[in-house]
């Protein structure tokens, strides 16, 4: 039998799947979490993918296959770790949520042993990933349907963690999406933990819930590897990927996260703006209508701003959000 002839500049890969129990069902079912992992022969860093955290959010799980596939045969040194499907009965549902306690998976981080269901699962991620001393963290989500990629970074956590923001903020500029600062205190998000931990942690937005988008594939395939290549685990690529997007809002530029001026009606919405559109200080963003038609308001913008997204729904009623925007910030 003639020998397969592999190429000395890639060292072998060890790929591995397995599962870590959450819970036994009422029928002794077990549930678990899938768990992926390639490791280098040659030390390195180490890196971690999550996905699926809220259980619509689908499309980060191919992400994830599609990245374990193409890193088989490119991974240079350390390695490469996956929760693809963090919320499984969630996902079983279409729920964003963890149904049979209705509570939010990225609400529930650090995690509590003996907390309550979601509090235990986020435990077990989160000590899982801790015990490896990450290098970086990436946690998948998507975003509005109707919205553009961007990458996430939690709020500023404050002077002792400066050291490891800063670092999280430059993983970001190479993401090749641009950039945004959460304007949220999500202090039970997988990611700000983390950081307070200090673990650099990035959360990738991508377009639309319910379905895979191949489009976001692609994007979230070149973004990875991008880090990857960053971190010397993989050869660059030429060129790195990089997100069409304004000049004036480049990737290099960090946005500050708005989802301001709410609406002040209730109605149906017509969009005048969209994902990607550069818009002006008072140029309208939207109309409000009533059911016959009747105006009701025009939705205004407030500041200079980069267009992230726009709600799924065009049904809205007053203080409800419409749109998301990444607004010109100084650096933090």
């Amino acid at each position: 039998m003639a020998k397969i002839k592999t190429s000395r500049k890639q060292p072998p890969v060890k790929i591995s799947y397995s599962f870590l129990k959450i819970l036994t069902g009422s029928d002794l079912s077990l549930r678990r979490l899938p768990l992926m992992s390639a490791i280098s022969v040659h030390p390195g860093p180490v890196v971690w993918l999550t996905a699926c955290g809220h259980g619509d959010e689908v499309g980060g799980i191919v992400i994830i296959q599609e990245v374990f596939k193409k890193i088989k045969r490119q991974l240079l040194n350390g390695s490469v770790h996956a929760f693809p499907l963090m919320n499984p009965i969630g996902f079983e549902t279409v729920s964003r949520n963890i149904t049979v306690t209705r509570e939010d998976l990225n609400r529930s981080f650090p995690g509590d042993p003996k907390g309550s269901l979601g509090e235990r699962i986020a435990h077990r991620i989160f000590h899982t990933i801790m015990q490896t001393s990450p290098s970086l963290v990436i946690d998948l989500h998507n975003d509005w349907i109707e919205s553009i990629p961007y990458t996430l970074i939690d709020r500023y956590p404050g002077p002792k963690h400066k050291s490891v923001y800063d670092l999280s903020k430059q993983f970001a500029r190479k993401t090749g999406f641009c950039s945004v600062v959460d304007t949220y205190d999500l202090i039970r998000s997988l990611t700000y933990n983390l950081l307070i931990r200090d673990v650099p942690a990035l959360t990738l937005e991508f377009s639309g819930a319910n379905v895979v988008d191949e489009k976001n594939v692609t994007y979230g395939i070149g973004v990875i590897c991008n880090l990857l290549s960053e971190l010397k685990m993989i050869e660059s690529q030429n060129p790195p990927f990089d997100y069409p997007i304004t000049k004036t809002y480049s990737r290099n530029k960090l946005l500050k996260y708005s989802d301001k001026p709410f609406s002040s009606k209730s109605g149906i919405v017509r969009f005048l703006a969209g994902p990607g559109d550069e818009v002006k200080t008072g140029q309208p963003l939207a109309r409000i209508v009533n059911a016959f038609g009747k105006h009701l308001e025009t939705v205004l913008a407030t500041e200079n701003a980069l267009v992230l997204g726009h709600a799924d729904s065009s049904v809205v009623f007053p203080g409800m959000p419409i749109m998301a925007f990444g607004l010109t910030s100084p650096d933090h």
